[in-house]
């Protein structure tokens, strides 16, 4: 069987602790229950080449938020500092409607399990994190697979045909398959966890 690396697994139970901290809906349980179903199996260790963006400058910001929120986010914010340096910060190579004329440059996004560019190289599900500067609007998308998020600082989204809304740091919530959505930061940089049931 493949070996997990400590800082991986050290991450990966800690974001499943504050999946179990927060108030979630079940659609928003019965998707981590499937991921962690999937995780208990490690598969082969990726090697992505790290690299940082500038707008990772704002991590040491909304670390800080994360961990004045409460203990579990405080140890997730920890966990996931330890692995940080090894990921690789990527930009979206698309943009789509109603972005911020900011936002090619104030966001990134990095692969921390999955197909690619991931410390962990999976088929079956993805978990990521995305980083958006303060004032930054992430345009309308939309994928095929079921999406949970997990917020370490607070931030704006939509979904479907919703208003926006404010779910908080430590708070969730899913996009069913192909629903619009759409993120943005306010006077802080937003800092999310998201995950992508594949199969």
């Amino acid at each position: 069987m493949a070996a997990r690396s400590s800082d991986l697994q050290e991450f990966l139970d800690r974001l499943r602790e504050a999946f179990a901290s927060a108030n979630s809906q079940p659609p928003v349980s019965s998707v981590v229950a499937a991921l962690y179903h999937a995780v208990e199996q490690p598969t082969m260790a990726g090697t992505p080449p790290p690299g940082a963006l500038p707008v990772c400058g704002y991590l040491p910001t909304a670390l800080g938020i994360a961990r004045s929120s409460s203990r579990h986010l405080a140890r997730l914010a920890t966990a996931f500092e330890a692995l940080e340096p090894r990921l690789a910060w990527m930009v979206r190579p698309s943009g789509g409607p109603f972005a911020s004329a900011n936002w090619q440059g104030g966001h990134a996004n990095a692969t921390i399990i999955g197909p690619e560019r991931g410390l962990e190289t999976r088929d079956d599900i993805v978990i990521g994190v995305s980083l958006l500067a303060p004032h930054v609007r992430y345009p309308d998308h939309r994928h095929p697979p079921e999406e949970v998020y997990l917020l370490l600082t607070p931030g704006r989204f939509q979904h479907g045909e919703s208003g926006w809304f404010e779910p908080g740091a430590g708070g969730t919530l899913h996009n069913e398959p192909n629903i619009k959505h759409a993120m943005a930061s306010q006077d802080d940089p937003l800092l999310a966890i998201w995950c992508l049931l594949l199969k």
